[in-house]
């Protein structure tokens, strides 16, 4: 099972504010926890939201909408993508992560292609495990 976390955004991370050595350090120290047990397969933290931008969809009209974003609770600061065995699992690694005070995390189980039963036909099926496969094989490139 793969499940994305969730970073949720403060004032301090949309103010572009950067986490201090001990954080980073510590945070360092978990994902290489993460590593070792096989869990992680992606995770990195992301710019405020004043660095990016909506595109909102109506018909064929889309709409560039530039950041900020107003509702800070509402925002993701950062991202994990693990690869558990329940929900559970991910709740356990979830609770040893280094923050503090007010943070807070959203665990959400990624859908996998035989989710969809038959409404995923079988090209679509094959190409999605044709891009896992590649993505990780980058992965993989990239830890060595």
């Amino acid at each position: 099972m793969r499940f994305m976390i969730l970073v949720k955004a403060n004032k301090d991370s949309e103010a572009g504010i950067l986490p201090d050595e001990k954080i980073l350090t510590e945070m360092g120290k978990f994902n290489i926890e993460l590593e070792k047990a096989g869990v992680m397969l992606a995770g990195e933290g992301l710019q405020a939201s004043s660095k990016g931008a909506r595109v909102r969809f109506s018909g064929n009209k889309r709409t560039v909408i530039d950041g900020p974003f107003a509702e800070t609770k509402e925002l993701i600061a950062g991202f994990w993508l693990w690869q558990v065995k329940s929900r559970a699992e991910a709740i356990e690694w979830v609770k040893r992560a280094p923050f503090g005070d007010g943070t807070e995390l959203e665990i959400r189980q990624v859908f996998e292609p035989e989710d969809f039963g038959p409404a995923l036909k079988p090209q679509y099926r094959e190409q999605e495990k044709r891009l896992r496969a590649q993505a990780a094989a980058k992965a993989q490139k990239k830890r060595r």
